[in-house]
């Protein structure tokens, strides 16, 4: 890993495309209820940040790929950090919503 990756910004839109060609994965919205239901990527779980002690019950396969983002790229990271630190094998900080050039669901 060179020095420039660790400030090289995620990009939610290439997160959500890698999302879409795994088998199994998961894409994790860690936002409020609320902000989910005003518009999320198709697809999404919504586990808001609170309450991700509860990724266990939700996601009990430790192994599949885990695709983590929220509005602005905080809560997804510290959101990923948790679940890494669970036992989660494979968990992707994808950043904040805000950039994602996709439709919105609601």
């Amino acid at each position: 890993m060179s020095i420039f990756n660790l400030f090289s910004r995620k990009d939610i839109n290439e997160g959500v495309e890698q999302y879409r060609k795994e088998d199994n994965a998961v894409l994790l919205d860690v936002r409020t209820d609320e902000e989910f239901s005003e518009g999320h990527i198709e697809g999404s779980l919504n586990l808001p940040i609170g309450e991700i002690d509860r990724a266990t019950t939700l996601i009990p396969d430790k192994s599949v790929p885990i695709y983590v983002y929220c509005r602005s790229g905080n809560r997804s990271a510290r959101a990923a950090a948790y679940l890494k630190g669970n036992g989660y094998a494979s968990v992707y900080d994808i950043g904040g919503i805000l950039s994602y050039k996709g439709k919105n669901v609601k």
